[in-house]
């Protein structure tokens, strides 16, 4: 790869980042659907065609949030040597990372949790629950979870028990409950459902 090819990915990813960033304080600020695409470029200081070229619709800017978030909940894991724990653990600590976002982050996720529901379709974008799938999928194969349970379906309900707990943490100031404990709470009953039966 030339270095002027480089300087020009360099350059986009930049550009990029500055959307992202713009978007997010403005999502925030005055809400996702208040928000248009002359707003983010206004705040980032270039064209409006600029924000199509690297956001061809507003939702994707959601894409982009929640894509974030899972990179930094793996970083962290990845730093942690979790891979190297059963796969109970490997669970309650990527959730524990996610709810640990979630609080400290608590303005951006109400503002841009629901829209994402709404919009970006986590639920049925299934890159979360590809993720638990996986995890859960270790732990079968490691014997340490019962190997005649669907893996792929006990990664949706996961998924799907995440985004409707936090819907609900999300839905009240203050926050009508802890968030890590809540979360703790849905991985043992899944876990309840794939610990082999002498160990339940």
């Amino acid at each position: 790869m030339s270095a002027a090819l480089t300087r020009r990915g360099r350059k986009r990813q930049d550009v990029s980042d500055r959307l992202f960033e713009a978007a997010l304080a403005l999502f925030v600020d005055q809400g996702f659907d208040a928000t248009t695409m002359d707003d983010i470029a206004e705040r980032a200081d270039v064209a409006r065609a600029t924000v199509f070229n690297h956001y061809p619709q507003k939702a994707e800017f959601l894409e982009e949030w929640g894509r974030r978030r899972r990179i930094r909940v793996a970083a962290v894991l990845a730093d942690g040597h979790a891979e190297e724990l059963p796969a109970a653990e490997q669970m309650r600590r990527y959730l524990h990372e996610m709810a640990e976002l979630n609080t400290t982050a608590r303005r951006e996720t109400v503002a841009l949790m629901d829209a994402a529901l709404r919009f970006a379709s986590p639920l049925r974008g299934p890159a979360l629950e590809i993720e638990l799938t996986e995890v859960i999928r270790r732990g079968q194969d490691r014997g340490e979870f019962r190997s005649d349970t669907d893996a792929v379906l006990a990664g949706q309900v996961l998924a799907a028990g995440y985004f409707a707990t936090v819907l609900r943490w999300i839905g009240e100031d203050p926050a009508p409950f802890d968030l890590t404990r809540r979360l703790d709470e849905l991985a043992a009953l899944i876990f309840a459902g794939l610990l082999p039966r002498a160990e339940q």
